[in-house]
């Protein structure tokens, strides 16, 4: 499922020019948002933030394919994914200053981000095979509303023990999940050659009986062709592995040095490193659906809505101690207390200290 930006008019596509230019929206939201937040952390509003630069259109065109009701299981690296699908900005900042995962009261079916690698994937199988059983997928037989899973996750994630379990488990019982792999070429410090032997990740759904294929990850019509193609079969018991194909322009995360073993750009085909936010620009412009007005007019609402959320972050107040005991259980066993009751004890000691010099 790879194809060059530009080879088919908009019209041949089954998306609409309103389809077309509300990927290219969301393309400069999440663009304007990463740049934000980078910048943010930088100045020591947030303490560590992973970068998505470069990686929009894939992010952008999945997040367009899904349902209103269907689920999505994000990691920390899918906020563009998790604001194209609705998730408030605000509340993915506040999440980076120590909040709980989502402020706002919107009712997306959006899970909490994963940030050990890969442990959501056994996570979304389990929750198609729970849709399943209550009959919240359709086989054809009448029953059932339609729902399906999308999980997102790097390619590092495709050599944890996590990922193997997860796809046996929905292939074998054919779980309606489309797994969404992020390809981009590096899984931290290692290039994707030193993940794996497979000539393509994709290939590796054929082990677990389900299909997989592979996107031009930078193309955002193409990445919602692709996943809109894999939910309606995942919906239909057949679950999906797509492969997006993609390159992201930054750091791991604003921890990482990636000069001091990232050599390789030069080996990847320039569709996969250029600017998916240029390249589409381009190719819509060349379309002639995109003009200066309405770039102009996208860009400045973008930064408009930015400048909401950190005051929305900003103006919320700073998380207590009991906010990190308290949504732990439904009924608190006797050891959280304890250790509530010595985390407030070791706080206030260190408060005096500070107090006394």
């Amino acid at each position: 499922m790879h194809r060059v930006i530009g080879e088919q008019d908009i019209e041949q596509t089954r998306w609409s020019v309103d389809d077309a230019l509300a990927c290219y929206r969301d393309l400069v939201r999440t663009r304007r948002f990463d740049e934000r937040a980078l910048a943010l952390q930088r100045r020591g509003w947030m303490s560590g933030y992973p970068p998505f630069k470069g990686q929009e259109a894939s992010q952008v065109g999945a997040a367009h394919a899904l349902a209103d009701d269907d689920w999505l299981v994000p990691t920390y690296r899918s906020n563009a994914m998790q604001i194209a699908y609705g998730v408030p900005m605000s509340d993915i900042l506040l999440f980076r200053r120590g909040h709980p995962e989502y402020v706002s009261d919107h009712d997306l079916n959006v899970f909490p981000q994963a940030v050990p690698i890969a442990t959501q994937i056994p996570h979304a199988a389990g929750i198609g095979m729970a849709m399943e059983y209550d009959g919240s997928t359709d086989r054809g037989d009448g029953r059932g509303d339609g729902h399906a899973v999308c999980c997102y996750f790097g390619d590092g994630a495709t050599s944890e023990g996590d990922f193997h379990e997860g796809l046996n488990f929905a292939g074998v019982f054919d779980a309606p999940v489309v797994f969404f792999c992020e390809n981009n070429h590096w899984a931290i410090s290692l290039p994707r050659e030193r993940q794996t032997a497979s000539d393509t990740i994709a290939q590796k759904a054929a082990a677990y009986g389900f299909e997989g294929v592979r996107v031009d990850g930078n193309d955002p019509l193409a990445v919602r062709s692709a996943v809109a193609d894999a939910l309606e079969s995942a919906r239909n018991g057949d679950p999906v592995l797509v492969e997006s194909l993609t390159y992201r322009q930054g750091a791991h995360t604003t921890s990482d040095d990636p000069s001091r073993y990232q050599d390789e750009r030069e080996d990847l085909p320039d569709w996969r490193t250029a600017d998916p936010l240029e390249r589409y620009g381009t190719y819509l412009r060349e379309q002639g659906v995109l003009d200066d007005e309405f770039v102009s007019t996208v860009e400045a609402e973008a930064e408009a809505e930015l400048d909401e959320a950190v005051e929305v972050a900003e103006s919320t107040p700073e998380p207590t101690l009991e906010d990190v005991f308290e949504p732990v259980y439904d009924e608190r066993p006797p050891r959280l207390t304890a250790q509530q009751q010595w985390l407030e004890e070791f706080t206030a000691d260190r408060e005096t200290e500070d107090l006394e010099h």
